[in-house]
């Protein structure tokens, strides 16, 4: 084992979840798009996913995609996030496909391609429930209607988000509501819509019930891929493997001290008021990491008897009192992730991200 602070990743792992995803897809009928922003779509993961069966990919941030093409991946390629209007130029150059909700966007973005002598493809995203982007359904129609009259563009599909902000999950109810509005749009405009993408890794659970209904035929799946968890229902997918990501962060500072501060409470570095619990004395190890590279609450020390206590910027405090082994100064202590830890540790240029030996 290496020394120091850093992000183990198991690509084998990865390929392997991609693997046991699209297999579970194929037989529905369903399409996985790999979903590359949950580890800032670095390239030997990406390339992972691909062997793993991954077909095309899809990024909420632009400039995962545009550095995606600089390095040479030719895959189809979906931008998740509403394309800013000020963009619509490098969105048609890089992607094949957007999800969309504005009429202003989607005009310009035609206007972009038909310019250039391009098709662009979109999603028409519809909000139903989780009150984050898209149209509502009773406007699902018109927008459909102005949308399948613009050069330039192709009205691919729809699509809807959930659980990302709402926290609203995927149910007959509401993919069933998706698929009527497919219908309804295909009868009226007198098109067809050749996808219907029906959330994220949060539907995987109907697939693994065998109750995704009929017609849904794409999935955006990160979190699965990467972690073999499922937040949105807060458990792990049985079907699944979760040690991708090992985070080894190593102590550079081990004292026993009393559990809550001494002197005059005010607010921490980050303008809270922290709230203690008196346990008396307890062994402390600080490791080089701090909320400048992750999101504490997405942190989970393999050791169990460990425990999270905090963290200011650059030191993260844990409880090691009644650590299995002897932790000391230059100790590595391991730790699996949750999603959000994950996001915010790939995005951060102070920690070294290692790939396994034996990795592809």
């Amino acid at each position: 084992m290496k020394t120091g602070t850093y992000l183990e990743i198991d690509l084998n792992i990865i390929r392997e979840n991609s693997k046991l995803i699209v297999e579970k897809c194929r037989p529905l009928g369903i399409e996985v798009l790999g979903v590359t922003k949950g580890f800032s779509a670095k390239p030997r993961i990406v390339k992972a996913m691909i062997q793993g069966g991954i077909m095309d990919l899809a990024d909420s941030r632009l400039e995962n995609i545009i550095s995606l093409r600089k390095k040479g991946f030719i895959q189809n390629m979906t931008l998740l996030r509403i394309p800013r209007l000020s963009a619509v130029k490098k969105v048609i150059s890089v992607t094949d496909c957007s999800v969309n909700s504005e009429y202003s966007v989607i005009r310009d973005l035609s206007a972009a391609a038909f310019s250039i002598g391009k098709k662009h493809n979109i999603i028409l995203m519809v909000d139903v429930g989780d009150l984050r982007e898209g149209v509502l359904p009773e406007d699902a129609f018109e927008m459909a209607r102005k949308v399948s009259l613009l050069k330039g563009i192709t009205l691919q599909g729809v699509g809807t988000n959930m659980g990302c902000y709402g926290g609203i999950l995927p149910t007959l109810q509401n993919l069933n509501m998706l698929l009527d509005i497919t219908k309804e749009i295909e009868k009226k405009v007198g098109i067809k819509l050749d996808i219907v993408s029906g959330g994220g890794t949060s539907s995987l659970k109907l697939i693994g019930n065998g109750e995704m209904p009929a017609g849904i035929n794409q999935l955006r799946i990160g979190e699965g891929i990467l972690l073999g968890t499922d937040t949105t229902h807060d458990n792990f997918i049985p079907w699944l493997h979760q040690d991708a990501f090992l985070l080894r962060a190593e102590v550079i500072e081990v004292k026993t001290k009393p559990s809550v501060p001494i002197g005059e409470l005010g607010h921490d570095a980050f303008g809270n008021i922290p709230v203690f619990e008196d346990n008396g004395l307890r062994k402390r190890a600080i490791v080089s990491l701090g909320r400048q590279d992750v999101n504490v609450d997405g942190l989970f020390p393999l050791d169990t008897n460990m425990h999270v206590l905090g963290a200011s910027s650059d030191h993260l405090l844990i409880d090691v009192t009644d650590a299995a082994q002897n932790i000391k100064v230059g100790s590595q202590i391991s730790f699996k992730l949750n999603y959000q830890g994950l996001l915010f540790l790939c995005n951060s240029k102070y920690v070294k991200k290692v790939y396994k030996k034996g990795a592809l």
